[in-house]
């Protein structure tokens, strides 16, 4: 991870509440629960989109006492006004359940208030989902916001396993819910879906989840966070003592998110998607691999999402530091989908065991300084790709000055400018 500088003084406040070791993990999923802060504002993607805050989703992944409970205690900190406007709400529903009751059976029943919670229950059912989603679309389109200590808890929010890739894929793309649901005022409840949400879970649990959800699009839009299994260090971890004056300076953050409205362009941040997407293309052509090439376009908008909000608790302005937050965002996504899934992405599927991974491989990395295309294609087989794509993967290297040939030798050479720069 970067060193937290100018412009990331609010990640480092939250971070101070935690302990050392789950700093890497604990950054990616600050901003869903961050980004929930924020409704009427939206930003211009490069490819000239106007994108909201919403549908940022990010799993947590760490084995089981490796202190992911850290998570839900920030979460309660940065949520504090959230539970208090719901608490507000919920008044307002057991008022209604009062007035209802007492009122005889051919007595006018008042009408059910419009209710909106931000901060759902883990354990939110589908039909319940809905109907707030409709009540954060009729009070002005804010977002709701969950958390949930177990993936399986994502069954029960999208109305059965069955239903996630559909209603996670609706939520990172800010759709409706898709489907119109009858009830006794009329057909109702196709609400557009802004929500963010927050996952925990153990790599066990995480592979059985999305064993069949790894090539449709569902896998790549949730971010991940790994935390790899520590030495056997006998110390307890340190948290932080949450004081009033760490919820001052945190609330002030927080003012920031609610007060941003309108529509910007955040043109470093863009520069810097830019340069980001060249990189992973580069990198996907390094290791001749579509999956690492798949998964990294929407590690990016994730990571870009993670920018505009810096940019906000920053008083609207950027930093380099930022920058290289950022850019690190995507790279820890997609070192910790490999991490996880690896093997299930090489369609071993079937197994969810804790098997030895095999993530994709710098092939130039792996041949001499100069060699010639039966080395390469050696390797490739060696590593179980096909003969035919030799060719064109020279082809990607010379384009990207990565070699050059020579007519004379018939060997490929590795350009000084790669082997500085790598």
């Amino acid at each position: 991870m970067p060193n937290l500088g100018k412009g990331t003084e609010c990640i480092r406040l939250l971070l101070s509440q935690a302990s050392k070791d789950m700093h890497e993990p604990l950054v990616p999923m600050l901003f869903p629960v961050l980004g929930a802060h924020v409704s009427g504002a939206e930003f211009q993607y490069p490819d000239l989109t106007w994108k909201e805050l919403c549908g940022q989703m990010a799993n947590l992944v760490a084995d089981s006492g490796c202190n992911q409970g850290q998570l839900s205690l920030l979460v309660e900190a940065m949520c504090r006004d959230f539970r208090e406007h719901d608490e507000a709400e919920l008044k307002k529903l057991v008022e209604w359940s009062k007035q209802t009751k007492t009122k005889g059976a051919n007595a006018a029943k008042p009408a059910r208030p419009e209710v909106a919670i931000w901060f759902p229950p883990s354990d939110v059912t589908n039909a319940a989902y809905i109907q707030n989603a409709m009540g954060m679309e009729t009070l002005g389109g804010r977002t709701q916001y969950l958390n949930m200590p177990e993936v399986e808890m994502a069954d029960r929010m999208c109305g059965g396993h069955k239903q996630v890739t559909q209603m996670l894929r609706n939520i990172y793309d800010r759709q409706r819910a898709g489907a119109l649901r009858a009830t006794a005022e009329g057909v109702t409840g196709n609400p557009i879906l802004r929500t963010n949400l927050t996952i925990s879970s153990t790599p066990y649990a995480t592979r059985k989840f999305y064993k069949n959800e790894l090539f449709n699009g569902t896998f790549g839009r949730m971010v991940f966070s790994y935390k790899p299994r520590t030495s056997r260090d006998g110390r307890i971890p340190r948290q932080g003592k949450y004081t009033p004056e760490f919820y001052q300076k945190l609330d002030e953050y927080l003012q920031r998110l609610d007060a941003c409205k309108g529509r910007f362009i955040i043109r470093p941040l863009n520069k810097l998607a830019d340069k980001l997407a060249q990189d992973m293309a580069s990198l996907a052509d390094l290791a001749d691999d579509d999956i690492l090439w798949d998964c990294s376009k929407r590690a990016l908008v994730s990571a870009w999402k993670a920018g505009c909000i810096l940019w906000i608790l920053n008083n609207q302005t950027w930093t380099k530091s930022m920058a290289d937050v950022v850019e690190w965002l995507v790279f820890r996504d997609t070192w910790s989908k490999m991490q996880i899934f690896a093997d299930m992405l090489n369609l071993d599927a079937d197994q969810t065991s804790e098997a030895q991974r095999r993530g994709p491989k710098n092939m130039l990395d792996n041949l001499p300084n100069s060699f010639n295309e039966p080395q390469l294609e050696a390797l490739r087989l060696q590593l179980g790709k096909s003969k035919e794509g030799t060719s064109a993967q020279l082809r990607k290297w010379l384009f990207r000055k990565f070699i050059t040939y020579s007519n004379q030798t018939g060997l490929y050479t590795k350009t000084e400018d790669y082997l500085r720069n790598g």
